[in-house]
């Protein structure tokens, strides 16, 4: 139950990101702001949607397992409601950056209480709830792409920020009143597992002063500022390679093809190489992912002209990109423990919103060479780097640490139980 409604209420948030892209040429043409001007939003509910998790991770874990998710979706449902009905009103670029504000604090308490429900409830299989969890986020526009260009085309798209607002925030506010974390020793303990994982939990002070936390945090901004630039310029890319408006499959255009692909690969990847990483291990799975999604940037240069080579590069960066959402709380948590897991976890995806800051910058390189390729090349590159750091500093920086602190923990265990070990919780 507590997995269906964290699943659910990233479904509802999941167009305040992936459904942007739909609404920034009508935006720019009904009111003659620039395309620059409209990204800067994004860019803003993105680091607001991520900055903002810690405190709320926080404010959960300290009102208590019942109190704390109820709370903070809640919250997060009205405000994440009120967001997109600014939206709807803004007349000025300012009013559209309040939105942005109001609709990113509100979707990041969704976010980070629902990733912590996952990461609680289910340390048995850590990856995959995580990732099914995160998938939500990723596969929900899914469902959203197809109304929301055809709301957008007959009423406008203030009035499709206004109704989209207004029940994605209803629901989100109700379905709150049902979730809560698990109480001490509610959850399943966790099966024997070969996967490096802390016995004891740190809090998030003394995480922040760990190296293995900043590592991981370089490496969740290099992957995802690639797959946020892919996010937020998907439509002006196909438009430049002149593909956006050709009819591709039963009467839908290249652009709503790929946005629907785009959706389910994004999604499918999430609880897939969650499970894969529970079976081969956080950093051999990072490997597998990062590499072909190097692989997906360098084709989609070359490719990104023909309609279906568009629409199946496209979808493989998402899949190959979207994985970091199950990947990094996973490792996180295996990392620092489960007692602070929703605010260790909500730290780091605060590099989601150092890298949305980073996106602009793929325009830069695009104006100077005049096209994307090399944006992608760039992406390419980042990915194979990330792959090496992955493989040959964090695996075996992270197995030592863990190794060392729970050697030391049982040694504490012994003393206090008279050479014997203290039993498991």
């Amino acid at each position: 139950m507590q997995l269906t409604i964290g699943v659910i209420c990233m479904v509802l948030i999941a167009n305040l990101q992936y459904g942007w892209t739909l609404f920034v040429k009508p935006m720019s043409e009904t009111t003659g702001w620039s395309i620059a001007g409209i990204q800067v939003a994004f860019s803003i509910f993105v680091a607001l949607e991520t900055w903002a998790t810690p405190f709320h991770g926080w404010v959960a874990d300290s009102l208590g397992f019942e109190r704390g998710p109820k709370v903070m979706i809640a919250l997060g449902g009205l405000m994440v409601g009120i967001g997109w009905i600014v939206n709807s009103m803004a007349g000025s670029l300012g009013m559209l950056y309040l939105g942005a504000a109001l609709s990113g604090i509100g979707g990041g308490a969704i976010y980070a209480v629902c990733v912590g429900m996952a990461v609680k409830w289910f340390p048995d299989r850590r990856g995959l709830a995580v990732g099914i969890t995160a998938a939500g986020f990723g596969a929900g526009s899914v469902l959203t792409v197809i109304p929301i260009r055809m709301m957008i085309a007959s009423h406008g798209y203030a009035d499709t920020f206004f109704w989209f607002g207004l029940v994605q925030g209803a629901i989100i506010f109700a379905l709150a009143g049902f979730a809560r974390f698990p109480a001490a020793g509610e959850a399943p303990a966790p099966i024997a597992s070969k996967l490096p994982q802390l016995s004891e939990s740190i809090p998030p002070r003394e995480v922040l002063r760990t190296p293995v936390f900043w590592l991981l945090f370089a490496m969740f901004v290099a992957v995802s500022a690639s797959g946020l630039m892919a996010t937020a310029q998907l439509a002006l890319i196909a438009k430049s390679y002149g593909v956006s408006d050709t009819v591709l499959l039963f009467g839908a255009t290249t652009l709503t093809v790929a946005l629907i692909v785009d959706g389910l690969a994004n999604g499918a990847a999430r609880p897939l190489f969650g499970w894969v990483s529970d079976k081969i291990g956080r950093e051999n799975t990072m490997a597998v992912a990062f590499g072909l999604g190097a692989a997906a940037y360098w084709l989609l240069a070359g490719l990104g002209a023909n309609p279906w080579g568009f629409v199946i590069c496209a979808a493989l960066i998402f899949f190959t990109w979207g994985e970091i959402f199950s990947l990094f709380p996973s490792t996180c948590t295996d990392t620092f423990g489960q007692k602070y897991a929703t605010t260790n976890a909500s730290l780091l995806y605060t590099a989601k919103g150092v890298s949305a800051f980073l996106v602009p910058f793929a325009n830069v390189i695009k104006d100077a060479t005049g096209s994307w390729h090399g944006v992608f090349v760039t992406a390419a590159l980042t990915n194979v780097a990330v792959v090496l750091i992955a493989l040959f500093v964090l695996k075996p920086m992270r197995r030592a640490m863990v190794e060392r602190r729970n050697r030391a923990g049982e040694a504490v265990a012994r003393e206090d139980f008279g050479g014997a070990v203290a039993p498991a919780e």
